[in-house]
């Protein structure tokens, strides 16, 4: 899994051990501030990157776990692939546990393992009782059947089970969307002298480019990314699923807070009123009520709201899933199927959470057609079908669309006009259609294989764009790939040299490691002149090996350093130049081998093949036995 990006949220009730064990996996201590570490308690949720044996990049966040930190932990759990969900063995679930396991569940967290902490601290027969209590816990929830593990992170009992545990758990994750719009909800944002302004967070979907222009929402301000950190890491590339630090220009800290969200696109929907689909929790202390202030957690950003239903005015209990709507006091960044948590503002508690059906609502009439209306869009609008079936097909013209969809012309075609207009799709061909984000994984992976490319093979110009298509044979359609690579060349990403496809701004170059060799390689190729001996000659006494020698060999004609006289013979440039230079004061317009062997005072071995390189630059041209001056 070497390009897989997860984030693991480590969770649980206050001093239950989460960031003991996060520094027994990591050696990572995240309680940062002053005041964490005097009241050993986590404020802010702190992050550590695990390494893991198969090669993916995990983040793990140690989330807070006190009540008044909540919020903190909705944020840090936001965002997360699998859960790690800590228990003391010593004091077992508490109400704040089940409280998470609420928010987990709403959040729509799949993947979780339960690890009981403290083992040192007990007994066999309360360990027993500890585990069998947690099993009863969890029963009924979506979390009934994950692993349990027994650790201890002082004595490191259980450490390597529980890695183990979590390898095998991510290979069941489906990571990220790293081809969607980029979209980083904030959850930090700080200065470093001499560096300006920093922000944190998880990349949600899509890759941000050190370089790239992005936006912060909902205020619409324009940035730069400046510098991109990954664990304190410097990188030219940040990708969903990776905790990520940016350092943006053109923007103060001040203009900038938690909850805010990065983006690279204009589509992305700045809203105040969310149509959702809510799943209360089982056992509320007093009835949800119509209009009631509701607390709204979303990504990072926590507003106060109000709850509008649409067929009732209250709810006592309700084991079905709500259809209903949320008007906020502040706008907010979302997308359809963003996850939320809501929470009764006083008293404090969780209400329920769900998913948005709808990032910007409009004011519905109270009755059965708005909720006939809600329900549709909560089954898939015409856009959301069109996007499904081209995640499938990947490129289809409006009459297959058509067919896969049931959907009738003029209906067919507003679905495709609204994706253009969202740029959610793109027009490759006549009428024929794919999703973006296919073409900016094709884009993406172009670039990461032209970057090999350069990387392994310096010397070579590129890659050649047929060799290229092929290798997305099977995965994407060759227009499509087609339209990926002229898309790149219009905008600047890639260049064309001839037959041969490079990132912008490359040159061919030696490499470091021969560059020495090679260049006393080129230099004795230029004291031969035209006498020159076989290329393999030059190579024997030499450590340089076949593959590279063969490149040397391709990289010095390309660049046209070197010019072939045969496969085995080549030239100089300035013993090309010379040379030419001396035939041409040497002979007459016309001219045969004899007046050629007397200008250039060489062997019939070179100059044959010396002149029908000049025949073949189109600098001379046979006429019979002679040659004649073009």
């Amino acid at each position: 899994m070497d390009d897989a990006y997860f984030t693991i949220g480590m969770a649980g009730h206050i001093d239950h051990g989460k960031t003991a064990l996060t520094k027994a996996l990591t050696n990572v201590d995240t309680d940062r501030l002053k005041e964490e570490k005097e009241r050993k308690v986590s404020i802010e949720p702190g992050y550590a990157p695990l390494e893991t044996k198969d090669g993916s990049h995990v983040s793990i966040v140690d989330v807070p776990g006190h009540e008044r930190f909540i919020r903190q932990m909705i944020a840090g759990v936001a965002g997360i692939d699998l859960v790690i969900l800590v228990i003391a063995a010593d004091e077992g679930v508490m109400p704040q546990t089940r409280e998470h396991l609420q928010i987990l569940e709403f959040l729509g967290v799949q993947h979780c393992i339960v690890a009981v902490s403290k083992i040192d601290r007990v007994d066999a027969e309360l360990l027993d009782f500890a585990i069998e209590d947690i099993r009863e816990s969890i029963a009924g929830t979506i979390f009934s059947e994950v692993p349990l593990v027994c650790v201890d992170s002082i004595s490191g009992k259980g450490i390597d089970q529980l890695r183990r545990q979590i390898v095998s758990e991510l290979e069941k994750t489906v990571f990220r969307d790293a081809y969607g719009s980029f979209r980083l909800p904030i959850d930090q944002v700080f200065t470093v002298r001499g560096q300006g302004t920093i922000v944190r967070g998880t990349i949600y979907e899509g890759i941000v480019q050190k370089g790239s222009p992005l936006t912060i929402l909902p205020g619409g301000y324009k940035v730069r990314a400046r510098q991109i950190q990954v664990h304190r890491q410097g990188q030219r590339i940040s990708r969903a699923g990776q905790r990520t630090a940016i350092n943006l220009s053109g923007i103060d800290k001040e203009d900038i807070e938690r909850g805010d969200v990065l983006v690279a696109s204009d589509h992305f929907l700045v809203t105040n009123t969310i149509d959702v689909n809510l799943q209360l929790v089982e056992n509320l202390s007093s009835p949800v009520k119509q209009r009631m202030p509701v607390k709204v957690h979303t990504g990072t950003s926590e507003v106060m709201g109000r709850i509008v239903f649409f067929d009732r005015n209250e709810v006592i209990r309700d084991d079905d899933d709500v259809l209903c709507q949320i008007r906020l006091e502040e706008k907010i960044v979302v997308c359809r199927g963003d996850r939320f948590i809501l929470r009764r503002p006083t008293p404090v508690e969780t209400l329920g959470g769900g998913w948005v059906i709808e990032p910007k609502g409009n004011k519905y009439r109270f009755g059965e057609t708005t909720m006939d209306m809600l329900q549709k869009k909560k089954d898939g609008t015409p856009e959301d079908l069109v996007k499904d079936v081209l995640m499938k097909h990947k490129l289809l013209n409006v009459k297959q669309l058509i067919q896969y969809t049931s959907f009738d012309e003029p209906g067919m075609k507003a679905a495709v006009n609204k994706g253009i207009d969202t740029r959610q799709l793109v027009q490759v061909t006549g009428d024929k259609y794919a999703l973006a984000k296919d073409v900016i994984m094709i884009k993406d992976m172009v670039s990461q294989q032209l970057q090999n490319r350069h990387d392994e093979f310096p010397m070579r110009p590129g890659i050649s764009k047929a060799e290229i298509v092929q290798s997305f044979n099977g995965q994407f359609p060759k227009r499509l790939v087609e339209f990926g690579l002229d898309s790149m060349l219009s905008t600047g990403e890639i260049q064309k040299d001839k037959q041969f496809l490079a990132l912008s701004g490359f040159t061919p170059y030696l490499p470091e490691k021969w560059k020495t060799q090679m260049e006393a390689i080129i230099n004795q190729l230029e004291a031969d002149g035209l006498q020159v001996k076989r290329w393999t000659e030059y190579i024997t006494h030499t450590t340089v090996l076949k593959q590279e020698a063969e490149d040397l060999h391709a990289y010095l004609i390309h660049t046209e350093q070197a010019h072939p006289l045969t496969r085995e013979l080549i030239i100089h440039h300035k013993t090309f130049t010379g040379a030419l230079l001396m035939l041409k004061a040497g002979t007459n317009e016309t001219f045969g081998l004899k007046e050629a062997k007397d200008a250039l005072q060489v062997s019939r071995k070179y100059l044959v093949p010396f002149l029908e390189l000049l025949d073949q630059y189109k600098l001379t041209k046979r006429v019979g036995d002679n040659r004649k001056w073009i």
